[in-house]
């Protein structure tokens, strides 16, 4: 039998038996708010975000206040819904409302469960089919999620890419470095922490580490690639692929990244390749950073060099049949 809204309510008041005194003005004291000035030049929603959300969720710790009877308690904000000011701000959602995305019923406080319940907007939402955005193509990340591992019930962009902080790292990172380390930290905040792993898998916990205890000085190949670059399909379109692949297919052979055709050039410095591919020396973008045998090689100079070569060899030979005729 169905559940209505009225049993709802009810169910929700007895979970929350002071939500009736609760009031949204019971929260941390505005001058304990870290509002630097940099936010306003980013959003003109500041103001209205720290009143509605971030008053709460931008705190570590919030204020329930019976005002029946003149009671208060002190609670910890759950880990997952503290909202980081500085990296939402420097996200590419920091000039947003906080009702841009969720609904205006979590202007009422308690949230209903309603309203913690409702659908997520997916990054097609609002950026599917659009000009302004075409150059990061969405749709083609949308087809190769589709084909994914990663591709199941419970399973969002929003498991990867929080909106509420997320930066295309390899576009704006300042360094590749930087971009990896970024990237592997949304792998590892889940594959290296069971307690998020297991809320979309029944699967069993997986030590990384042991896991990839076949490959060669773990710690520089953790360091110097993404785990993209061996666990998902090479995308000839997409910057960052996003077709992630079943544990047996990926790559194992060394010779994959390690040699002139290197597959990092494919993945990881694909970026780099096209903005540097003018200057007449693609590879020198993967030399600093990564061992690959034959990335600074010249083919005309290795023309010049066979050419020499032969050069020296044919001296040879005539001064061998001049000695033979005299």
């Amino acid at each position: 039998m169905g559940i209505n809204k009225a049993s709802l309510a009810i169910l929700h008041l007895l979970l929350l038996p002071w939500s009736f005194a609760m009031t949204q003005d019971t929260v941390v004291p505005e001058k304990d708010r870290k509002v630097k000035p940099f936010y306003h030049e980013v959003s003109q929603f500041v103001e209205e975000n720290e009143a509605s959300c971030l008053k709460c969720h931008g705190e570590e710790k919030y204020i329930l206040e019976d005002t029946l009877f003149g009671r208060s308690l002190t609670q910890r904000m759950y880990a997952d819904l503290i909202v980081d000011r500085d990296a939402y701000y420097s996200g590419v959602h920091g000039s947003f409302s906080c009702t841009d995305c969720h609904s205006y019923d979590f202007e009422v406080f308690p949230h209903s469960l309603e309203a913690r319940l409702e659908e997520s907007y997916t990054c097609l939402d609002c950026h599917g089919y659009d000009e302004n955005y075409a150059h990061y193509q969405f749709e083609e990340i949308d087809m190769e999620f589709s084909e994914s591992i990663h591709n199941f019930e419970g399973f969002s962009c929003w498991k990867c890419h929080d909106p509420h902080s997320y930066k295309p790292s390899m576009r704006e990172a300042e360094s590749i470095m930087e971009a990896i380390t970024y990237n592997n930290n949304i792998c590892l905040v889940c594959h290296a922490n069971f307690d998020r792993f297991m809320l979309l898998t029944d699967r069993e916990e997986i030590n990384v580490v042991e896991r990839h205890d076949w490959l060669p000085n773990q710690v520089a190949h953790f360091e110097a690639a993404r785990c993209l670059e061996c666990h998902a399909e090479i995308s000839d379109t997409v910057l960052v692929a996003h077709q992630v692949l079943p544990v047996e297919q990926a790559v194992q052979r060394c010779a994959e990244c390690h040699s002139r055709d290197s597959r990092l050039m494919h993945t990881l410095y694909k970026y780099r390749a096209r903005q540097e591919r003018q200057a007449g020396f693609v590879n020198g973008v993967i030399i600093n950073d990564s061992f690959v045998i034959g990335a600074n090689r010249i083919p005309w100079l290795d023309r010049l060099s066979i050419a020499v070569f032969a050069l020296a060899l044919l001296v040879i030979l005539i001064h061998v049949i001049f000695r033979i005729i005299k």
